[in-house]
């Protein structure tokens, strides 16, 4: 990914501010993907990439992978102080805190709220990606699903999300520009929990065909093309359904990985049995039927997947 000028806005900065300083909040998996495609890209001379983390102790590590370290919590909104002015892109990664981490305002995200509020400080951010999940428009039926449909959020996590995005488009209305990714499972074979591996060989049942719900699907590493594509390449206050071209049941999804993996195929069950046998989170999965259309993410942004299908990213 080749870097560009910075915005005429930002003014005549000091020599060591002339460059394209990018910060990524929520230093996990996808976050270290973003870090490494720009890194090793051609104009990482004129980049510095920065992180914000809440751990101490990873601070050694961050340097050591090229990327410059912020200690600062997304809970203690005076710690992001000293991230106001200082980056000319932002890629929030970070996800609304669990249950009962918004105290009473169960609906809210104060996380994103307090990264927009540090980012308006001093000079605004050039363009911001945000994070969110494909969860905020709820159960379609298996209805094919575009951006422009109206968000139904059916749990508190994606009414989390929808809050978070609200705050991300407020911040877009002060000059950034801003982009929603919302994003399906992440899956790679080389990430934690990637694959549906352990769960096959647990004999975790999924629902019968005429039972079972469409299930949308993006390569980490496609995710991480994806946020980048959109920093540079986004429209103003636009969103993007980070899907790959998959369209796949729950149940085939599985079937797919036990061949692959050479395991046996999960039991089906009726949905009439599956809430006693399946944990509540999982049940929550296979209550939401949707098929994300992302002609937006490979017409608008240029994105070119390495991994079209599952099938294909589950075989890399």
């Amino acid at each position: 990914m080749s870097t560009v000028a910075l915005a005429s806005g930002l003014g005549a900065l000091p020599s060591r501010f002339r460059r394209e300083r990018l910060l990524i909040v929520g230093y996990g998996d996808v976050g270290q993907r973003v870090a490494r495609n720009l890194l090793a890209g051609p104009g990482a001379q004129r980049l510095r990439v920065l992180a914000l983390t809440s751990q101490a102790g990873r601070v050694c590590s961050l340097r050591a992978q090229g990327v410059t370290p912020l200690v600062g919590n997304l809970d203690h909104a005076a710690t992001l102080r000293r991230l106001s002015g200082l980056a000319t892109r932002v890629v929030h990664l970070a996800p609304p805190p669990g249950e009962g981490g918004g105290g009473t305002a169960w609906w809210r995200d104060p996380r994103t709220v307090a990264l927009a509020r540090a980012l308006r400080l001093r000079n605004l951010p050039v363009s911001l990606v945000y994070a969110s999940t494909s969860g905020v428009y709820g159960d379609c039926a298996g209805a094919r699903v575009a951006e422009t449909r109206t968000v139904a959020p059916g749990t508190p996590r994606a009414q989390r999300r929808v809050n978070a995005e609200r705050a991300v488009r407020h911040l877009g209305r002060a000059g950034v520009r801003a982009s929603i990714l919302r994003i399906p499972g992440i899956y790679a074979p080389d990430r934690e929990g990637g694959t549906p591996e352990a769960r096959l060989r647990k004999g975790t049942p999924v629902l019968m065909a005429q039972d079972d719900v469409y299930t949308n699907h993006i390569h980490a590493d496609d995710l991480a093309r994806a946020c980048l594509a959109a920093l540079w390449r986004g429209r103003p206050q636009r969103v993007y359904n980070a899907s790959d071209s998959s369209e796949m049941k729950m149940g085939d999804y599985f079937d797919l990985a036990a061949d692959l993996y050479g395991l046996p195929r999960p039991p089906r069950l009726p949905r009439s049995t599956a809430q006693d046998a399946l944990p509540v989170m999982l049940l929550s999965f296979m209550s939401e039927s949707r098929r994300l259309d992302n002609q937006r993410l490979l017409g608008e942004l240029g994105l070119r997947l390495r991994y079209p299908t599952v099938a294909q990213g589950l075989r890399a």
